[in-house]
């Protein structure tokens, strides 16, 4: 009888048929799960430890916030990504538009007094006051009067994205409160991550994580943060030195703010920022982008050399000394008289005239590589795709892009920036409204109707609001703003919705501004504009005369 036909492996050995379930229940090689194969060549060496949330993290911490670091500060690539989300998300100025929940006060209390003309002019005495603390020019909402409040959002919203963590601290300063000083008491201190750590740098212990209390039930109760930054030689002593500040007040007022994106449960540390997971491809590029440009300088540097039939040091070497070889010594001198004598020109041009016996080479200046462009393209779409943002934001290259590409590329950003700033406004954000709103609701004259309830009881209630940031923009104005006056007029969208997506601002605003525009078109006699000639309704149109009527 022939011998069976056997189907030989890359390692030349029969391949063994696949195990029955008998075999698969005693451990044998087979897996249902490719993504559980340890014996194939490729995942046979892949086996990633199960960490926890803050073990997989804390430890590695400042190793991964150093670097990243030292990538944005150093790399165009990697702080170009960060300023565009800072551009989008937060911009130059960032406030609220107070809503607060009529609906909920007006059940809570049966008071019928709290309805949607109430929560209007709560809101508008509410952003007034936010305003007078937020940009004043004295900066006393700021602990080192350096920047207002918009500027500590942003800020805080960078160490967010490059550090992992956003963290600030609220003081209540009364004796900064005066004539011709601050108006309000509460006052905000941003502080650098690095600062929150476990006490003498102690390992992660069941009460504290990454410089984090917590409780039994994983909650966050206080903060271990140091005196002075570790890195600050003049402040060695107070560096090493740790409070423990309470998260908020026996009443539930906010002390310390502290946020961070969440990718795991149980985790109470950030620290590995956006950048993390597209950090070593952004280093290689760097090491890339250096080495094709010294290559290009060292071409452009060295176009041409001329070429000797002898080269002076190498032959003397060889022979010994110009004693053994008399001629030579007699050729390279009467190379360098040459040279030196040779002084023909046509015109100002200095003509090449060589020596018997040299010649011109020409260096090959191909440089960037063929490939260079494709690769840094590949390199900047992945770092794109991690970062959250469009390949084109990264680069700032729209050249082989056309208006319905760009534009499905930014709405897929979009997404991600609205979430991101969403997100940062309820961790971050809202707690310092609610600290402030609670000192506003104790020393203004807010219009609130009888038995309205304290702010402590219906904390809630009374601080909703939206966070306002930078418009979306347009790509193309025209057929954009078509867009949006067909979804106002078909109930699909609202003035305020456009508004605040397209322009990053208040739609009351911008009637209050069309509405004082057209006073000023009617006070000086000047005929209104297309936009502003629309009538009543119920009220007929005023008939315009192009020629005489026929009798």
């Amino acid at each position: 009888m022939d011998n069976p036909v056997k189907i030989l492996g890359p390692d030349g050995k029969p391949v063994s048929p696949k195990p029955g379930r008998a075999s698969m229940l005693a451990g044998g090689g087979y897996v249902p799960y490719d993504a559980a194969d340890i014996y194939s060549g490729h995942m046979a060496e892949w086996m990633p430890y199960l960490w926890s949330a803050d073990g997989q993290l804390n430890m590695y911490r400042d190793r991964i916030v150093s670097r990243t670091r030292d990538m944005v500060r150093n790399d165009g690539w990697a702080a170009g990504g960060i300023t565009r989300i800072l551009d989008n998300a937060i911009g130059a100025n960032f406030y609220p538009v107070i809503k607060p929940d009529y609906r909920a006060l007006a059940a809570m209390t049966g008071n019928k007094a709290f309805d949607a003309s109430w929560a209007d002019a709560f809101g508008r005495v509410v952003e007034a006051a936010w305003r007078a603390w937020a940009d004043d020019p004295g900066r006393y909402c700021n602990m080192e009067r350096s920047q207002n409040v918009s500027q500590m959002m942003r800020l805080a919203f960078r160490h967010k994205l490059v550090d992992g963590d956003a963290l600030a601290v609220l003081h209540w300063l009364p004796e900064r409160v005066g004539a011709g000083r601050a108006k309000y008491a509460t006052t905000v201190q941003l502080i650098d991550p690095d600062r929150l750590s476990n006490p003498q740098l102690q390992f992660d212990q069941m009460s504290f994580r990454g410089g984090v209390v917590i409780d039994a039930h994983g909650a966050a109760t206080g903060y271990y943060i140091r005196r002075a930054h570790q890195g600050d030689w003049w402040s060695a002593a107070q560096s090493m030195t740790w409070d423990l500040i309470p998260r908020e007040t026996p009443w539930g007022r906010p002390i310390v703010v502290h946020d961070f994106e969440h990718d795991r449960a149980g985790q109470h540390r950030g620290g590995a920022g956006i950048l993390a997971p597209v950090l070593q491809r952004l280093k290689m590029l760097v090491k890339y982008d250096s080495t094709e440009l010294d290559a290009a300088i060292v071409n452009a540097i060295f176009g041409a050399y001329i070429e000797s039939p002898f080269d002076p040091a190498m032959v003397q070497d060889a022979l010994g000394s110009e004693e053994y070889d008399p001629a030579l010594g007699a050729y390279q001198a009467a190379r360098a008289d040459f040279h030196s004598q040779r002084k023909i020109t046509l015109g100002e041009v200095r003509m090449p005239t060589l020596f018997p016996g040299e010649k011109i080479n020409a260096v090959d200046a191909t440089r960037p590589a063929s490939n260079f462009r494709d690769f840094e393209g590949a390199v900047l779409r992945n770092a794109a795709s991690g970062i959250g943002i469009s390949a084109q934001q990264l680069s700032n290259d729209w050249s082989d892009v056309n208006y319905s590409s760009a534009r499905a590329a930014l709405l897929e950003a979009w997404k991600t920036l609205t979430r991101r700033r969403d997100e940062f406004a309820q961790g971050f954000c809202q707690q310092i409204f609610v600290a402030f709103l609670e000192e506003v609701m104790e020393v203004e004259e807010l219009p609130l109707p009888g038995n309205a309830p304290d702010f402590i009881d219906a904390r809630a209630a009374y601080s909703r609001c939206h966070w306002m940031g930078p418009g979306r923009g347009w790509i193309d104005p025209v057929k954009e703003k078509e867009g949006a006056i067909l979804g106002i007029d078909a109930g699909l969208s609202t003035l305020e919705h456009e508004a605040a997506e397209n322009t990053g601002r208040d739609w009351e605003e911008i009637l209050d501004q069309r509405q004082r525009e057209i006073q000023a078109f009617k006070d000086r006699g000047l005929p209104l504009p297309t936009w502003a000639n629309i009538q009543p309704a119920g009220v007929p149109a005023q008939k315009t005369i192009t020629e005489p009527e026929a009798t």
